[in-house]
């Protein structure tokens, strides 16, 4: 299900504490994408989407690496598992999003990047 991202300008409610109609339509220009909720997997797997104006874009349904910044350089390193996340099913069922601390040969790794935003997963250790 899309999400729609126009908040309301106005008070919820009346005075008398009765429900104010909405103002106007929703409109299609609002409405934002279905979370990728990537997850982790051995096979990486991505879906193209189109987009206004005819852009494209890449979003990971499932991916197996992520890569780390050690020491100025740049290495892709296989994912094993999320341990935290701000949602703690997300962590249960291994969805990567941006802050969630990952299980790597490494070490852990916090995800800095918007995984369904950008396409593949980048991180920086955690000492």
């Amino acid at each position: 299900m899309d999400e729609y991202h126009e908040g309301r300008k106005k008070k919820v409610s009346s005075g008398s504490g009765g429900r104010r109609g909405r103002y106007r339509d929703k409109k299609l220009a609002h409405m934002g994408g279905v979370f990728s909720s990537t997850k982790v997997s051995d096979e990486p797997r991505r879906e193209t989407l189109r987009k206004r104006g005819g852009s494209t874009r890449v979003k990971p349904k499932r991916s197996a690496f992520v890569n780390v910044i050690v020491e100025g350089k740049t290495q892709k390193v296989k994912i094993e598992g999320v341990i935290e996340s701000h949602n703690p099913h997300y962590a249960r069922q291994n969805i990567i999003t941006r802050g969630a601390v990952l299980n790597t040969s490494l070490g852990k790794v916090r995800v800095t990047n918007r995984v369904g935003q950008d396409g593949l997963v980048n991180g920086v250790l955690v000492k």
